[in-house]
């Protein structure tokens, strides 16, 4: 093994910043398992007496039946209680479903013990944007389960961005900085992890409250604490050198450049200025950042994050000037904190590979001169690895990451074969590899895969996928029974097929058409990071639909286990989305055929708008495919206070949407949820076949049809769950399965 990863591991050992104790596993235990809590024990040390420094586990089961689980690190032993809660005694904890795990009535004896080796020091978690697709409005109470769940999981290296904002507007108010201009540099709830990447400045709603830094700088100190009481070392940002405009008021002096445009948000928003860091000013800030964050959360890491380019240009691409930047930022962290660690997404240098030559990339990353000060996320390894292309990021550690979503879009869809055996090969290809990591913009319906993933980090081989669905399945319906065989074949069909795509131009989760803006062009087989392209036939899909309603009527209690209602939901919107497309498709051929008439033009959109309907019916049944989930959970944490959470609900629906002030990245965090079907993409489609009912072949205009739509799409982001019908009603699941598989017989083939 590479020296670099000795340092790391050297650094981050159990005796590095507090002394370890397993009472933050035993109290996991006690918060998903307490009737079982005293039948557990939990013991570190070391395991083995090789020279490996990886986490390692064995889980044993004494003649009383205590279940002993011991481990050189807490990692392992939350890692050995996981593969024992889910391999032995089939319960666990999921995303949208919650914790499973008190569903075991008796703890199962081992007839031999379980153990376990993992094969990197480093298992990350978390895409900075993350923290706004999927987190923007969880309580504590979301954190607690979501914590646990990556405990169980052997996550270790989290980034931890929440309450940032605390932070710097105390440090910014220290150097001289009014609240007003603070403010305007600070941007929305929902927008934030864009303002800490310096690609947004403000918020086209309000300005972000004081309400809000208080309470999620308060909530930041409860998810770093409970981070290191279950064994994982926190990524604390640190000063990137984004300042607001006014900086150089109280700093006339300093070295300041303003940033590049951002997509195509208006220089109001855009074009933040960026503190170049070597100078002086830099190293103050960053001290001053990085000492209240010990002070607030104690001194529990040396590992800092900063994105200084994501999406952004240099303000030079003289190689000297790149290398400065580096050499001064990291030079800046060792000041505050002499074992500073920088950790950095290497997503800069696939998204902008024009500017990021490997001449540049390469003298970018020679300004940390110890390969050991710096690790480097390969954000996207599974379909766009830049890590064989920069020869390793030239010895710096870096972590093999999987991206999978953006902007949290719904869509079955995984590359099963790609996350289990490229990142294996990775590791015997690359001496600098220090860990696997999940990096998806938002968490999504797909857990298997990102269950698999992490697996992998335990597995010395490829895992046989055929094997660990059997196994995950066995595990993920607990709650019923019994799991009929129907299951078991629902999922495989899916395994090789829909989980397994290997068309890279197609190399995300895919988006559905119904949530984009409507037209007669371009909307079907769209390739690249929001494809709607379909690559399995949409029959498997419907093959395992029926598999799984079937599987019901064999197993009634199925219908009240949440897995099975969650899926259901899940592979039912699928089968739907699939099915929009062909009646889209031929709506689009009537209105250019030449001999249209206004009523088979109606006749056709009224196809596509039922199909809706029965869409937002079906997802109404879930409270995870509800758009008032989403609001309800914005407006909460504004308490009593209505203007605030109207503000609040406003940012929640503008980032699902219109994603600006006027629609700049329209649909880019599209979702299909009750509520917003039927209040936002229904309508948007009603007025598109009015459009065409009304408008010959000849004289279609789209850039007429948008301006259009633009209003009601901008009058929609102002309603509010209190004056609107647009958040989502609830309906019993069997019930609206029944209808909607008799309304639609040739679309479930039945």
């Amino acid at each position: 093994m590479h020296a670099i990863t000795y340092c790391l591991l050297a650094l981050f050992s159990t005796s590095y910043v507090v002394a370890q104790s397993t009472d933050g596993i035993y109290n996991l235990v006690k918060r998903r398992l307490p009737n079982h809590a005293d039948n557990f024990q939990f013991s570190l040390r070391n395991i083995t007496e090789s020279s490996k420094k990886y986490d390692e586990f064995i889980v044993s089961t004494t003649v009383n039946g205590k279940v002993v689980v011991e481990g050189n690190s807490l990692s392992a032993l939350s890692s050995g209680l996981h593969r024992y809660l889910s391999d032995i005694a089939h319960v666990d904890i999921y995303w949208f479903i919650g914790s499973r795990l008190d569903e075991v009535a008796t703890l199962p004896r081992l007839s031999q013990p379980l153990t376990g080796s993992s094969i990197v020091p480093w298992r990350y978690h978390f895409n900075t944007v993350t923290f706004s697709y999927t987190s923007a409005f969880w309580s504590w109470e979301d954190w607690e389960l979501q914590l646990d769940w990556m405990a169980l999981r052997g996550i270790n290296l989290p980034l931890a961005w929440v309450g940032e904002e605390k932070i710097a507007v105390e440090v910014f108010r220290e150097i001289g900085l009014t609240d007003s201009e603070i403010a305007s540099f600070l941007a929305g709830p929902a927008f934030l992890s864009w303002n800490h990447f310096g690609n947004i400045q403000g918020s086209w709603g309000e300005e972000l409250p004081s309400a809000w830094i208080d309470s999620q700088f308060e909530l930041q100190k409860k998810i770093v604490a409970r981070m290191v009481e279950l064994g994982m070392t926190p990524i604390l940002p640190a000063f990137a050198g984004f300042v607001p405009r006014a900086f150089s008021r109280v700093s006339p002096n300093a070295t300041v450049v303003n940033g590049s445009q951002w997509e195509d948000f208006p220089s109001q928003y855009t074009n933040v200025t960026f503190l170049e860091p070597f100078d002086a000013e830099f190293a103050i800030l960053q001290s001053r950042f990085l000492a209240k964050q010990r002070e607030a959360y104690g001194n529990v890491t040396h590992i800092y994050a900063i994105d200084q380019y994501n999406e952004n240009d240099p303000y030079s691409g003289d190689e000297e000037y790149l290398q400065n930047v580096t050499r001064n930022t990291l030079n800046s962290l060792k000041a505050a904190d002499p074992d500073a660690v920088w950790i950095t997404q290497g997503w800069q240098f696939y998204s902008n590979s024009e500017f990021w030559t490997d001449a540049r990339v390469k003298a970018y990353l020679s300004g940390v001169e110890s390969d050991s000060d710096m690790i480097i996320l390969d954000l996207f390894s599974e379909s766009q690895p830049q890590w064989q292309k920069f020869d390793s990021y030239y010895g710096k550690p870096w972590i093999w990451c999987m991206l999978h979503d953006y902007g949290q879009n719904m869509g079955l869809y995984g590359q099963i074969m790609n996350i289990t055996v490229n990142p294996v090969e990775a590791l015997a290809n690359s001496s600098s590899l220090v860990g696997f990591g999940l990096t998806m913009e938002g968490e999504e319906g797909n857990e298997i895969v990102y269950d698999l993933f992490l697996d992998q980090a335990w597995s010395e081989t490829p895992i046989e996928t055929a094997e660990y669905f059997h196994d995950w399945v066995t595990t993920r319906y607990t709650g019923a029974r019994y799991v009929p065989d129907a299951i078991y074949q629902a999922w495989e069909i899916m395994r090789p097929t829909v989980y397994n795509n290997t068309n890279l131009s197609s190399s995300a989760v895919p988006k559905s058409i119904l949530e984009l803006i409507p037209s007669t062009s371009g909307l079907v087989n769209r390739t690249g990071h929001h494809p709607t392209t379909i690559n399995y036939n949409p029959s498997v899909v419907v093959d395992a639909w029926r598999l799984f309603y079937d599987a019901a009527r064999i197993e009634n209690s199925l219908w009240l286990d949440p897995s099975y209602q969650h899926d259901m939901v899940d592979i039912t919107r699928q089968v739907l989305a699939n099915a929009f497309i062909p009646l889209y498709e031929k709506m689009v051929s009537t209105y250019t055929s030449g001999n249209a008439t206004t009523a088979s033009i109606i006749a056709a959109g009224q196809k596509l708008t039922a199909l809706l309907s029965a869409l937002d019916s079906v997802l109404s049944t879930n409270k995870s495919f509800r758009l008032n989930s989403w609001i309800q959970a914005a407006r909460s944490l504004a308490g009593d206070n209505d203007t605030l959470a109207d503000f609040y609900e406003y940012d929640a629906r503008n980032q699902i949407t219109l994603w600006g002030p006027t629609g700049q990245i329209s649909d880019y965090a599209s979702k299909s949820w009750a509520g917003l079907v039927s209040s936002y993409y229904k309508p948007r489609w009603e007025l598109f076949v009015s459009y065409l009912a009304s408008t010959p072949a000849s004289q279609y205009n789209e850039t007429a049809f948008e301006a259009g739509l633009l209003e009601f799409e901008l009058q929609w982001q102002t309603q509010t769950s209190t004056n609107s019908k647009s958040t989502g009603v609830s309906g019993d699941l069997a019930q609206v399965l029944e209808k909607t598989k008799s309304d639609w017989p040739d679309v479930f083939n039945c």
